[in-house]
């Protein structure tokens, strides 16, 4: 072989070894500052009874960030005519996931925990919408303090519904108790401020906003995934400030492109079992899994899902199921 073709040669199998090991190291460079990419999930729908063929339940107990970490998550197919996704509160009372499972004529497939409230006086603090009907409203108006103790502070909260069309869509909300339709901001949340403690949609100093249509809805917050990219807005819906680095119990919900509903229910508070996650992680585990919007949901002691009855997580507060005044709930149609 030629002097020159042999330079050649060699310099083309260096150019080779050379890309193999960028991509190798880009993938694990990958690996390393995203460790919600490591989770590795496994499907355990064996585990629970004569699941409907649409909906799919898995869990993992992989580490999170060098952590020991327990979740499960459910995949629920939206436009699945047999299944039916609604909410049930407790009418002013407070009932555990297994008692609201046992209220239902026919028991549902899942129930999970879902609207922020009060411990002191038991009101959901979030949107709830059944069968198209508000039954309960978001929080208008939050008391100023320090220099800004005179003023209130008029948050829109996060969201997910399903419309009746069976299309999700995750938005931020003002609800005003003399109307029967939120106002929705589809772009990005407002940040407003008054004298007033029970303000209008007037306010607020926007008016790019859309009466927001949903058969379905629960409110949370903040919003975790918007457009396909995460975008965590906790100031903006003034919403844990400093704790949102917290490693907690955790539950959310998003949907996919292809209509998929996921419900994200993360163990925590089990040193050495289960830590937890922060609002970043579980923003990466829902972008990972493929959903395009997605929010954040009471979490803490209240996390907890039931499947076909049967238990996911184990609930912080000692174990013991929190007493909810309101639950997400998929139930199974009748034939």
């Amino acid at each position: 072989m030629a002097p020159a073709k042999r330079r050649t040669s060699r310099l083309n199998n260096l150019f080779i070894l050379r890309k193999k090991f960028f991509l190798a190291f880009g993938w694990a460079f990958l690996l390393w500052t995203d460790p919600a990419a490591q989770i590795r999930w496994k499907n355990v729908d064996a585990s629970f009874d004569s699941l409907p063929s649409s909906l799919h339940i898995f869990f993992t107990d992989d580490s999170l960030d060098r952590s020991p970490f327990l979740a499960y998550y459910a995949s629920a197919k939206l436009k699945d005519l047999q299944l039916d996704f609604t909410v049930q509160s407790g009418d002013g009372n407070s009932y555990t996931p297994e008692q609201y499972y046992h209220q239902q004529s026919r028991p549902p497939v899942l129930v999970v925990n879902g609207p922020f409230f009060s411990f002191e006086s038991n009101r959901i603090l979030s949107l709830l919408i059944r069968n198209g009907k508000i039954i309960s409203y978001n929080v208008t108006s939050l008391k100023g303090s320090g220099a800004d103790s005179l003023i209130y502070y008029y948050p829109t909260r996060s969201a997910i519904g399903i419309t009746r069309k069976r299309k999700a869509d995750v938005t931020w909300l003002f609800t005003d108790s003399l109307h029967g339709r939120p106002y929705a901001f589809e772009e990005a949340p407002v940040i407003a401020k008054g004298w007033e403690p029970s303000p209008s949609i007037y306010d607020l100093g926007r008016v790019d906003w859309a009466w927001w249509e949903m058969r379905t809805a629960v409110g949370g917050g903040p919003t975790l995934l918007h457009d396909g990219k995460i975008r965590i807005t906790s100031k903006e819906e003034q919403m844990f400030g400093e704790t949102e680095n917290d490693k907690t119990p955790r539950t959310a919900m998003g949907y996919t492109s292809d209509n998929r509903l996921i419900i994200l229910v993360i163990q925590g508070r089990f040193p050495g079992v289960s830590e937890g996650a922060t609002l970043l992680q579980e923003a990466t585990i829902l972008k990972n899994l493929g959903c395009s919007e997605a929010l954040n949901l009471e979490g803490g002691g209240s996390s907890y899902m039931l499947v076909q009855g049967k238990e996911t997580i184990l609930p912080s507060d000692h174990g013991i199921q929190r007493p909810l005044p309101a639950v997400f709930m998929i139930k199974s149609v009748e034939k």
